[in-house]
């Protein structure tokens, strides 16, 4: 890093943040450069470090651009082969490439997001029809639904203020520039040459053998000179094409965001929805157990008053009717069992009347 800071002359600040892998997207403008800060996640499906955080650093200059990432990642991939399939129909600046690296991590998360709302519906219309083995993994799905919702809304939040941000830059040195006769010069047989403050020259026009940087001498500015026998686009109208752009990923990035807060509002009402059900199933199953209690407290009121008088009656002293003397009949006896019968019954009754059996 400090070789790096050495040769393009990189402010300690941001070496600093990279050093330190900031973790907060931000957009900072410097002397001869802007520096955006932005993260992207884990794609790969197979790894145990899946949607985990990743942090990547573009520092912009006028003629070229650097990008620093510290996890491994497939943007820059992506976005040298949109350049090779775009490449004669674009002009390629810095500005643009820093562009096509914040498009290419917004879009990376509409796979995820995807994949999240087939979660989301599911759980949505299952939530209600739960049998009880499946009220378990119910729970799980949502919270780790939700744990993913807050992971990807933590990812996108901040990219709308670095597209803001851009948008502003661009949208500020554009509103300078004429908004009519300005838009292309037009040659008719002869080289046209189309004056702009540099911002890539190798890139814009690398293999123009026609394009040559000239010296203002009032203002001491580096200026592009592009020939063309046809069209050319000015620097303005590069800087509002990149406009364009940056207005369509920040388009992006809030779809993707209302998309998340509405899931999150539909999992939050489906773990409602998910309560209030356990909640009736407790309820259910206290009304089954009071009912039970009911049951056997009905049965212990009867058989308790039988117990006392059949233990009273029985034991091994002289009470009134007791049996088995000199031929004495069995009426106490009989009597005994027969109020204990009807007793009985009564109680079942009464019992059945009210609904406690």
């Amino acid at each position: 890093m400090q070789i790096l800071a050495k040769h393009f002359h990189v402010h300690p600040l941001t070496i600093e943040d990279i050093s330190t892998e900031e973790v907060r997207e931000k957009y900072e403008v410097f002397r001869h450069y802007y520096f955006v800060c932005l993260r992207t996640f884990d794609q790969d499906h197979n790894s145990e470090s899946y949607l985990q955080p990743a942090s990547m650093y573009s520092i912009v200059f006028r003629d070229g651009i650097i990008t620093l990432h510290i996890c491994l990642t497939n943007h820059h991939l992506n976005v040298l082969r949109r350049m090779e399939q775009l490449n004669l129909h674009i002009t390629l600046t810095p500005d643009w490439i820093n562009y096509a690296l914040l498009d290419d991590i917004t879009d990376s998360f509409a796979s995820p997001i995807q994949t999240i709302e087939y979660e989301v519906d599911s759980i949505d219309e299952l939530v209600l029809l739960l049998r009880e083995n499946e009220a378990a993994d119910m729970l799980r799905r949502i919270g780790s639904c939700r744990k993913t919702v807050m992971t990807m809304s933590r990812l996108l939040a901040n990219k709308a203020d670095v597209a803001r941000g851009l948008m502003k830059r661009f949208g500020e040195n554009y509103a300078v520039a004429p908004l009519a006769s300005s838009s292309a010069t037009v040659a008719t047989g002869a080289t046209a040459t189309v004056t702009a403050p540099t911002t890539a020259a190798a890139i814009a026009a690398p293999n123009n053998p026609s394009t040559r940087i000239e010296k203002d001498g009032n203002s001491g500015s580096n200026y592009n000179s592009i020939s063309a026998a046809g069209l050319t686009h000015t620097h303005h109208q590069r800087e509002s094409e990149i406009l364009l752009y940056l207005g369509d990923v920040l388009d992006h990035v809030l779809t993707m965001l209302q998309s998340l807060t509405a899931y999150e509002k539909i999992l939050s009402r489906s773990h409602s929805n998910y309560l209030a059900q356990i909640s009736l199933e407790i309820n259910k199953l206290s009304n089954k157990t009071n009912n039970v209690i009911g049951t056997l407290t009905f049965f212990a009121s009867l058989i308790v008053p039988m117990i006392f008088m059949s233990g009273l009656w029985g034991m091994n002293v002289h009470v009134p009717g007791h049996p088995g003397q000199e031929d004495q009949p069995l009426y106490w006896w009989w009597g005994i069992v027969g109020f204990l019968l009807i007793y009985c019954m009564i109680a079942v009754c009464f019992g059945k009347w009210y609904g406690v059996i």
